[in-house]
């Protein structure tokens, strides 16, 4: 059997089955469909490795910062809540240091199925203070997070278009906890 012909066609399984998962909230075909009207720069690299942008984007007012260590910040632009019981959290990492860094490990969690896929922000959860309940982001069939994966050196100065996708809170809740492994955590109010 050809081990590159079934690691490929592995690969294609687990990139429709992401989209297909992400996909089902939108109601439509085309996930990109739904993309919000408030506060994003861009949709979300949902396969492949991610890729740096200049920081001289339209400037986006986030709904929070915060503040990592050696000089991560992480600006989220957006949390919404779709159709299908999603809440689809976006925004941008950047390196704020004089230097490159690589992108702490510790964003990943420490739970042994994300640990398997690399360097995501698999490790990301809202806490909801007034129902005792804690939210992680989801994740497929092969234990790989919906959110942004390939995190490596972030060269300084750099911001990364990032992204992360939980089971929703119900509507009720209005404001949660983000929290993040090495970031400070951080009020995030929900639409």
């Amino acid at each position: 059997m050809n081990v590159s012909y079934v690691r490929g066609g592995f690969i294609a399984f687990v990139a429709v089955a992401s989209l297909t998962v992400a996909g089902c909230g939108g109601g439509g075909a085309d996930p990109k469909a739904d993309k919000p009207t408030v506060a994003t720069t861009s949709a979300p690299r949902t396969s492949g490795s991610p890729q740096e942008s200049e920081a001289v984007e339209e400037p986006v007012e986030p709904l929070v910062v915060a503040k990592g260590q050696d000089g991560f910040e992480l600006a989220i632009n957006s949390a919404e809540r779709d159709a299908g019981g999603f809440l689809t959290v976006k925004g941008t990492l950047k390196n704020t240091a004089e230097k490159g860094r690589a992108v702490p490990d510790a964003v990943r969690g420490d739970e042994t199925e994300v640990l398997k896929h690399g360097t995501s922000l698999g490790g990301a959860t809202l806490v909801d203070g007034l129902a005792k309940k804690r939210y992680y982001v989801l994740r497929d069939t092969d234990g790989r997070p919906l959110a942004t994966t390939g995190l490596s050196i972030l060269s300084a100065g750099k911001t990364l278009d990032v992204f992360m996708q939980f089971p929703a809170p119900p509507a009720s809740t209005t404001e949660v906890s983000f929290q993040l492994p090495t970031f400070e955590p951080a009020t995030l109010k929900l639409s």
